[in-house]
Formats: structure tokens, C-alpha cells, sequence
């Protein structure tokens, strides 16, 4: 089950960004660190991550939340049968998230993920 889709901002200014979307959009910030993390107060799925420069390699696009942890697995097993390109390896990270990224047929990077109960 998708739980949200992350937009992902440049994170050239991450103080100025902090401060156009919470001060001009109304977002609040749910996170700081590794990654600054805004979420619309009235709907949490509706969020938008800012990534610090040099933060990911290759920066994904946007992130789509699948709920749990075993969705991510099956995704993951799923993409490489297919041979997509996973271009971040399949990682629990120390900060509680279970995730990959994964190429579209496209080219862009999808960063797939989910929170780690």
C-alpha cells in the first residue's frame, strides 16, 4: 500500500527553504537532520523532503512510502527481476528507514522506502 509520495527540493539554502516553506506555504518542519522534512500540517502525506548538497548520490527525484518494511523487500526483489537499475542498494539506515533507489524506464530516481517500526 503507498502511503505517501515525497517531493524532494534542492537543498542549495536549506535555511531559506525552511523559511519559504514554513513561512510562505505554511508547511511545518517534522525533521532536521539527515535531511530537512516538511510536512502540511492538515495532511501529513502531503510532504516535501530538502536534501542538503551532496546528501544522496544520485539524488532521487521523489519517494514513495509503501508503509512497511517487508513491501519495500518485495518491491526491491520485484525491480531486480525486472532488471531496472537499482542504483542504491536495498539499506536499513541508522535513522529508522528501510529503503532503495531504484531507476525508472525513464531515468529518474525513485527513492522507495518505508519507516522501520
Amino acid at each position: 500500500m503507498i502511503r505517501r509520495v515525497v517531493a524532494y527540493a534542492d537543498g542549495g539554502a536549506v535555511a531559506a527553504s525552511r523559511d519559504f516553506y514554513t513561512g510562505v506555504l505554511g508547511f511545518e518542519a517534522a525533521m532536521e537532520d539527515p535531511a530537512l522534512a516538511l510536512v502540511a500540517p492538515d495532511t501529513p502525506s502531503a510532504q516535501v523532503l530538502v536534501l542538503p548538497p551532496g546528501t544522496e548520490d544520485p539524488p532521487p527525484r521523489f519517494g514513495v512510502d509503501l508503509g512497511e518494511p517487508g513491501a519495500v523487500d518485495s518491491a526491491h526483489a520485484e525491480a531486480v527481476r525486472r532488471g531496472l537499475r537499482v542504483v542504491y542498494p536495498l539499506t536499513t539506515e541508522p535513522w529508522g528507514v528501510r529503503r532503495f533507489f531504484v531507476e525508472d524506464p525513464g531515468g529518474t530516481v525513485v527513492n522507495v522506502l518505508a519507516h522501520v517500526r
